[in-house]
């Protein structure tokens, strides 16, 4: 099975300071610029790329630990007869030296590392997207919690209505936009 892995840091829980004004015809709804701060949170999200179904869960912070935790959720939930491919960012805590022990031992999961620089080869990114411009940038959050229940309940609505994610862009098309970041001194080959 391929999934796409990622974590989406600092999500923060924003309550108005004053209701918006509702739409009428020749105008649009308002929000308030001003706002408060309730806290942030972290989504750790997983993508089938086959079948868009997502897996995530919610924390406080985004170290290894979390990321660690995390993983064996994902191993757990997903067949244990597949073999896990799982595409990956070059964040430092997808590296440390406590996940790759752990994958040592756990032979059926496999890291793809993406080139740095190119974040868009990670269909994940395009759910947080979706994530975001559907339930998080209106909306109104008392508290981390009510936060994290939005989050979850957003999840659940699209796995009962899971499709995957798929590229317009031929193959060869997506080579060429990744090229300039293979070029880079940061680069590292997944081989």
């Amino acid at each position: 099975m391929v999934f796409c892995i990622d974590e989406k840091s600092s999500i923060q829980a924003l309550d108005r300071t004053q209701p918006g004004l509702p739409m009428k015809p020749g105008h649009c709804g308002t929000m308030t610029h001003d706002y408060k701060r309730h806290g942030t949170s972290t989504l750790f999200a997983v993508l089938n790329t086959l079948a868009g179904e997502v897996i995530g869960e919610c924390c406080k912070r985004h170290t290894h630990k979390e990321f660690l935790s995390f993983l064996k959720t994902v191993e757990e939930q997903t067949p244990k007869e597949l073999e896990l491919h799982l595409i990956v960012d070059n964040y430092a805590t997808h590296k440390h030296e406590k996940v790759k022990n752990w994958l040592k031992r756990n032979k059926r999961v496999h890291l793809h590392f993406i080139p740095t620089r190119s974040s868009w080869l990670n269909l994940v990114e395009r759910f947080f997207g979706l994530l975001t411009e559907k339930q998080l940038c209106r909306g109104v959050f008392t508290s981390v919690k009510e936060l994290e229940e939005a989050i979850m309940r957003f999840i659940k609505a699209h796995n009962k209505n899971k499709k995957p994610f798929t590229w317009t862009k031929s193959a060869e098309e997506i080579l060429v936009n990744v090229e300039p970041a293979r070029q880079t001194p940061s680069y590292q080959s997944p081989v």
